[in-house]
């Protein structure tokens, strides 16, 4: 078997849930083994797979198999370096923990048969060991002295305690109960719903309650202070977030020169926002511009409906434009999909996931409806763009369908490539003439300038000693965000360092190649031809990128 075959089939055995999204349903007993032996194990592996592909000469190879080459190559080390950062021996995350992760996981598992509710049955029966070897693995780390944020775990504790009150019956967990096959009987259906109910009363509630207690007795007093946010904090911290630079944005760059960048476009779409904001509301001060934004109520939505009905309208508007830009288009369909009451609290603004390899499930464009009142109308449009069409659904599914590639590149790739690309078509979607009017153009400017803070923020928690607050702030001054989404923001940045880094970044990148393609090729360009030629070959790192559309360039030239 090839060593991208290899590197596959391990992902999904060991990632057996990202399985189960894909529509591998092999593993569908399984939730993976978060055991320090399990990790070193894996550790092993991996180190062993990386040096048999850099024992492969590059000059050997064809041009599809250079790249493949390149891209395990990146994967490989990338997974290396999360481990050596340890954050599973610290990180609590009130976006990704196990009692949001967990949770989710009835919206993606579907019961169709008998055995596929023996498959259910058996993985949530290891729920309750996932949990304690995860309490376990922080005080690991907490006895190296490694803590979370103070924010961050009384986040946690109150998604706990919220657990808590509710009855198990309202769980996420007992969905599948009332989504059993038609086909079973009523006894059938009985059965399974007590075994259901049994394995989360007597192993998962019990093991998330003490979970929450151990927080509150041990991590909460020893907690990092909100002064104190940022990994350089830890032991080794400003080696991991390094580390964590490259793995995100496949630049070998300093967070220093990171910063610099940031604040510059900051101040270039600052100056794109005063000269908008004179014309649609009067006014260039860049502070009145935020506040009439965030204030007037008539610019937010009302209801939980509003929300999800205009990021429905943004994406038919999109559907019916797509054949003028993009010559390749995916086959699967995006659905628009509420962010669950679980998690919908202390969560991101929206969030995209993808379809079933199989087809057996479209790809999802996940939104926040929370508190609409806090919700602006005049970024949605721009958020459904980034998140669905022509963003993350049209290059993730792309991705997918693609025939001539390993299977890996399909699903995996740089976060540079994936979150460049959507941020790339927030300002593409102006081209297209999809904004209704300039007020959500000021929404895409606001979204703009966002990503670019993100830049300066992350850099600044995470190597440059900056406080949460100082973080808030600056985006505060810099976005029309609302307060509330903008602490959750940070506080995930926070808990993922160096994620935040990837948007602006490959946008640049891909704005730079596309300039340089125009430049060259003068009237011989076509926009639908360099869309097609940057999605050609899944989420690759951007030097490959690079070097593809320069291919594109000089062949088109001849």
């Amino acid at each position: 078997m090839k060593l991208a075959d290899l590197f596959w089939e391990k992902n999904m055995e060991t990632s057996p849930t990202w399985a189960t999204q894909l529509g591998d349903d092999r593993y569908n007993d399984q939730l993976g083994d978060n055991s320090p032996q399990a990790e070193e194990a894996r550790r092993v592996w991996l180190q062993d797979m990386l040096t048999k592909v850099e024992d492969i000469d590059p000059k050997t190879l064809s041009t599809a198999d250079r790249v493949t080459r390149n891209a395990l190559h990146f994967e490989l080390r990338s997974d290396l370096a999360r481990m050596d950062c340890g954050f599973g021996d610290w990180n609590i995350n009130p976006m990704g923990g196990p009692q949001v992760w967990l949770f989710n996981i009835p919206s993606y598992q579907k019961l169709t048969d008998g055995k596929s509710g023996k498959d259910l049955l058996g993985r949530w029966e290891k729920m309750g060991a996932y949990i304690r070897q995860h309490q376990k693995n922080i005080m690991r780390g907490a006895k190296a002295g490694n803590f979370a944020t103070e924010v961050a775990v009384r986040k946690v504790i109150e998604q706990l305690d919220e657990l808590e009150k509710q009855s198990v019956e309202d769980w996420a967990l007992m969905k599948p109960a009332h989504e059993t096959p038609s086909a079973w009987t009523g006894e059938e259906r009985a059965s399974f719903a007590r075994s259901l109910r049994g394995i989360i009363t007597q192993e998962v509630r019990p093991a998330l309650m003490d979970f929450r207690d151990y927080l509150k007795a041990e991590i909460l007093p020893n907690a990092r202070s909100q002064e104190k946010p940022g990994i350089s904090h830890l032991a080794g911290g400003l080696e991991c977030y390094q580390n964590m630079v490259l793995v995100h944005t496949s630049l070998d760059i300093s967070p220093e020169a990171i910063h610099k960048i940031g604040l510059q476009e900051v101040e270039k779409i600052n100056a794109e926002t005063r000269a908008l904001g004179k014309k649609v509301l009067g006014t260039d001060d860049l502070e009145k511009i935020h506040t009439m934004l965030r204030d007037d109520k008539d610019l937010h939505f009302e209801t939980r409906d509003e929300v999800q009905a205009k990021a429905e309208e943004a994406l038919e508007r999109a559907r019916q434009v797509m054949p003028e830009w993009f010559g390749v288009l995916p086959k699967a369909p995006c659905n628009v999909v509420r962010i669950e009451p679980h998690e919908e609290k202390h969560s991101t603004i929206a969030y995209y996931r993808r379809p079933a390899a199989d087809g057996s499930r479209p790809g999802s464009y996940y939104i926040n409806t929370y508190a609409p009142e806090t919700r602006p109308r005049y970024e949605a449009e721009a958020l459904a763009f980034h998140e669905a069409i022509p963003g993350h659904h049209l290059q993730i599914a792309i991705a997918q369908e693609l025939e001539d590639i390993p299977t890996f590149r399909k699903h995996s790739g740089v976060t540079a490539f994936v979150e460049g690309w959507a941020l790339y078509t927030e300002r593409l979607s102006n081209e297209m003439g999809l904004y209704s009017s300039d007020i959500d153009r000021l929404g895409m400017l606001s979204y703009d300038s966002w990503r670019a803070c993100r830049l300066v923020v992350d850099t600044g928690l995470h190597a440059l000693g900056w406080s949460r607050q100082e973080a808030i702030d600056f985006m505060i001054a810099n976005s029309s965000l609302a307060p509330n989404n903008i602490a959750n923001e940070v506080d995930r940045y926070i808990a993922w360092p160096g994620q935040a880094l990837a948007y602006k970044l490959g946008q640049r990148e891909i704005f730079r190649l596309r300039a340089m393609a125009k430049e060259k090729l003068g009237g011989a360009f076509d926009i639908k031809e360099f869309h097609d030629v940057v999605l050609s070959q899944g989420a690759v790192d951007l030097a490959t990128l690079d070097a593809m559309v320069g291919d594109y360039v000089e062949e088109k030239l001849k």
